[in-house]
C-alpha cells in the first residue's frame, strides 16, 4: 500500500510540474531571482519542487532538463530542495571547464542524505568522501592496490572461471528463449568477489553476495525518500526504514567473516602481500575523525561500506551496459556477425585470451558505442563547490548547491555523434568521429560515462576490460537472434543505473565452426 500510494502521489505531482515547466509562465527567468544564481524556473521553489525530487529516480527528471535547458541556456538552476538550489550543467565545454580545468573547486561532495551516510559509514568511502585527506587515502588505495591494471592481471583465472559459468549457463537455455541479466550478474559477481575477498570461496558465498547487493542496488533508490526528513521519512515510510536497516545489518553479516577470514590468513602467513581488496584494507591508515592530525585504522563497518562500495560500482554499471550492448547485438545481427568475424580473425579459432583484446578494434567500438548510447546515469552523482566564492562560467555558486551535469545529453549531441539515437560502433573506428575519443575528458569531452576530473571514476580499465571479455565470450560461442515475433525492447528503467525495462530475451544456437 506505501508504494502504491506513493507512486499515485508522484505521478500526479511530476505531471503537474512538467506541465508548468513545459507552458506556464513561471519558467520564464523570474525577475526577482538572485542574479547570482545561473538562470532557471522560479515555479518550482515551493512546495513541488522538493516533491519532484524525492520522486527524481522513480519517474525521471529528463523531461524537465531539456525543457530548462532550451529556455536557459546550458547552465541552469532547478529548486529541487529547500534552500538548496540544484545547478545543471548541459554543455561539454562548460562541463571541461568546471570539471578538468577547476577540478578542484567542484571537487567535493554535498551533504549526505540519510541512505547515503547509512551505507557509507557517514561518508567512509571513495563515492561519498568529502575532497580532502580522507577520499586521497581511499581512492589512492583502491586505484592503485586493486584496480590498476596490474593488479587486475592477478584475477584472469576469475574471469576465465566466470566466462565458462556464463557460457554454461546460456548453453542450458538454447532450447528455449534465453535470458541473461541474472547470469550477467552472477559472472561478474565472481569476479569482483574475488577481487574483494580473495579466491576459493565457492558459488554459496557468490550467490549470496550476489543476491544481496542486488537486492540493495534494487532498492536504494526507493530510500531516497527517507532523506527529506528523517523523523518524518520514518514515519511515514517505516517499510523502506525497515528494510535499508535489514540490508545494512545482513551486509554486516555477511562480509564481516569473509573480512576476518583474510585476517587470519594474513596473520598466518610471513609478509603477505596483499591479494584482494580485504587485504588492503586491513592496515590502511585514515585521518582521525577529529582533525587532530593523527590517523587511526579503518573500522569494521567501514571496511564492509568500502567492500559493498567495490562490489557495486564494480558490478551493476557494467552489467547495464553489457546488456544494453548484447540487446543491440541481437536487433543488429550484422554487427554480431562482424564483431564474431573479427573476433576468429585474431584468435585462429581458439579459445579467447585477455591478451587478444587489444588486437580488436571492432569489439572496443562495440563497447564504447554501448556505453555512449546507453551510459549507466543520465547524471553524474553532484559534485559540490570546495570552498565559499565559487563561480561556475560566470555564475556564482554556493557552498551548498548541488552541481550535475548530464552525461545521457551530452553523449547524444548531434553536433558531435551525427544521428546520435543510432547504434553505429563504426563511428570509433578510424575516420569516425569517436575515433581516438578522450573518456577521462583531459583532451575534450565528447562523452563521459566515467565522469570526467579529479572525481572521474577510478575503474575505467575495469570497466572496458570486463565488458570486452564478457561480450567477446558471448558472441564467440553463440549466434543470438530475437525471438520470433518480438523485438528487442530498449525501454529504460532508472535503478542504481539505467536498466532495461524487461530483461533482454534471444533465441541461441552455437556458432558454426569458422
Amino acid at each position: 500500500m506505501e508504494d502504491w500510494l506513493l507512486y499515485c502521489f508522484f505521478s500526479a505531482m511530476f505531471c503537474l510540474v512538467a506541465l508548468s515547466v513545459l507552458f506556464s509562465s513561471s519558467l520564464r527567468p523570474a525577475k526577482g531571482a538572485k542574479p547570482s544564481l545561473p538562470p532557471g524556473p522560479s515555479g518550482l521553489s515551493s512546495v513541488i519542487g522538493p516533491l519532484i525530487f524525492l520522486g527524481w529516480t522513480s519517474f525521471g527528471i529528463d523531461p524537465i532538463v531539456r525543457a530548462a535547458r532550451r529556455l536557459y541556456g546550458p547552465v541552469f538552476t532547478l529548486h529541487l530542495l529547500p534552500s538548496v538550489p540544484v545547478i545543471f550543467v548541459a554543455d561539454r565545454a562548460v562541463a571541461r571547464r568546471v570539471l578538468v580545468q577547476s577540478g578542484a573547486a567542484f571537487a567535493d561532495r554535498p551533504p549526505a542524505n540519510l541512505a547515503t551516510r547509512v551505507f557509507s559509514s557517514d561518508q567512509h568511502n571513495v563515492t561519498s568522501a568529502p575532497y580532502g585527506p580522507l577520499w586521497r587515502v581511499l581512492r589512492r588505495n583502491l586505484s592503485s592496490m586493486v584496480i590498476h591494471p596490474s593488479c587486475l592481471r592477478r584475477h584472469a583465472a576469475a574471469r576465465r572461471r566466470a566466462a565458462s559459468g556464463l557460457l554454461a549457463g546460456v548453453a542450458r537455455q538454447m532450447d528455449g528463449v534465453a535470458t541473461v541479466e541474472g547470469l550477467l550478474h552472477h559472472a561478474v559477481f565472481d569476479v569482483f568477489v574475488d577481487m574483494c575477498f580473495g579466491g576459493g570461496l565457492g558459488d554459496g558465498v557468490v550467490a549470496s553476495v550476489t543476491a544481496l547487493q542486488r537486492e540493495f542496488l534494487t532498492s536504494v533508490v526507493g530510500f531516497q525518500v527517507l532523506s527529506s526528513s528523517s523523523v518524518v521519512g520514518k514515519v511515514l515510510f517505516r517499510r523502506r526504514w525497515k528494510k535499508m536497516l535489514s540490508i545494512r545489518r545482513r551486509q554486516e553479516e555477511l562480509f564481516l567473516p569473509l573480512i576476518r577470514a583474510r585476517v587470519a590468513q594474513m596473520a598466518a602467513a610471513t609478509a603477505p602481500p596483499p591479494e584482494c581488496y580485504a587485504d588492503t584494507l586491513l592496515d590502511l591508515l585514515i585521518p582521525e575523525d577529529d582533525d587532530s592530525g593523527g590517523l587511526r585504522n579503518l573500522r569494521e563497518g567501514e571496511m564492509v561500506s568500502l567492500c559493498s562500495e567495490l562490489l557495486a560500482g564494480g558490478t551493476d554499471s557494467t552489467v547495464a551496459v553489457m546488456q544494453w550492448t548484447m540487446a543491440n547485438l541481437v536487433a543488429h545481427p550484422e554487427m554480431q556477425a562482424k564483431l564474431r568475424a573479427e573476433i576468429r580473425g585474431v584468435t585462429g579459432g581458439v579459445a579467447i585470451e585477455e591478451e587478444h583484446l587489444p588486437r580488436m578494434p571492432y569489439l572496443r567500438a562495440v563497447v564504447l558505442e554501448g556505453l555512449r548510447r546507453h551510459p549507466p546515469g543520465r547524471f553524474m552523482l553532484p559534485h559540490a563547490a570546495t570552498e565559499d566564492g565559487a563561480t561556475l562560467d560566470g555564475f556564482a555558486v554556493p557552498r551548498n548547491a548541488l552541481v550535475n551535469f548530464t552525461l545521457g545529453g551530452m553523449a547524444m549531441d548531434g553536433e558531435v555523434w551525427p544521428d546520435p539515437g543510432r547504434f553505429r560502433p563504426e563511428r570509433f573506428l578510424a575516420g569516425g568521429e569517436g575515433e581516438d575519443v578522450d573518456l577521462t575528458g583531459s583532451r575534450e569531452i565528447k562523452m563521459m560515462p566515467f565522469g570526467a576530473g579529479r572525481r572521474i571514476c577510478p575503474g575505467i580499465d575495469a570497466a572496458l576490460l570486463h565488458l570486452q571479455w564478457f561480450v567477446a565470450n558471448l558472441v564467440t560461442e553463440f549466434e543470438w537472434s530475437q525471438v520470433p515475433g518480438e523485438a528487442v525492447d530498449f525501454a529504460e528503467r532508472q535503478e542504481m543505473s539505467v536498466v532495461m525495462r524487461q530483461p533482454l530475451r534471444a533465441k541461441v544456437v552455437p556458432c558454426s565452426p569458422s
